[in-house]
């Protein structure tokens, strides 16, 4: 969870998708994101994931709703912005992961929820429109990898 569901949210469910299939704990694990508000999925966030490695198909439109694959014949994830409730995503026995410290502050609780986890990552949106945007959001999406490969790694199948 994030506020916007626009960065961060997305970045650590693609990648905890993708390091559940690597560990092989993809049959008990499903990724979702979410926020206190719909936005989009921030363009400078999908070329980050673009430039990791993941194909990333854009339908278009206002909040588009991108098809994301890790591998030829992998599972496609569907990414776009809305609310920690919509109806896409679970409503109960999840962990909810709140990645940034807004969502942490202003979501206390989470309806259905049996787990709440902070890990907050500093947003990357800092950084647009500077020459060390492309950079940063590289770097949080390596940060967010490395930090979802270690959690999918404590996963008992």
């Amino acid at each position: 969870m994030c506020t916007h569901n626009s960065r961060r949210s997305h970045m650590s469910q693609i990648w905890a998708s993708t390091a559940a299939n690597y560990y092989g704990v993809a049959d008990g694990v499903n990724t979702f994101s979410g926020g206190t508000e719909a936005t989009a999925f921030n363009s400078r966030a999908v070329a980050a994931m673009e430039r990791a490695g993941f194909k990333v198909n854009n339908p278009g439109g206002d909040n588009p709703r991108y098809q994301v694959t890790f591998a030829d014949n992998g599972t496609s994830l569907e990414c776009y912005s809305k609310i920690y409730d919509d109806p896409a995503n679970a409503n109960e026995n999840f962990a909810a992961v709140m990645t940034c410290s807004e969502a942490d502050k202003n979501c206390p609780f989470i309806p259905g929820a049996s787990l709440r986890v902070p890990i907050p990552y500093e947003d990357p949106k800092i950084a647009d429109d500077t020459e060390q945007e492309a950079s940063k959001y590289d770097e949080r999406c390596m940060q967010i990898a490395t930090e979802m490969f270690y959690l999918m790694s404590q996963v008992n199948a």
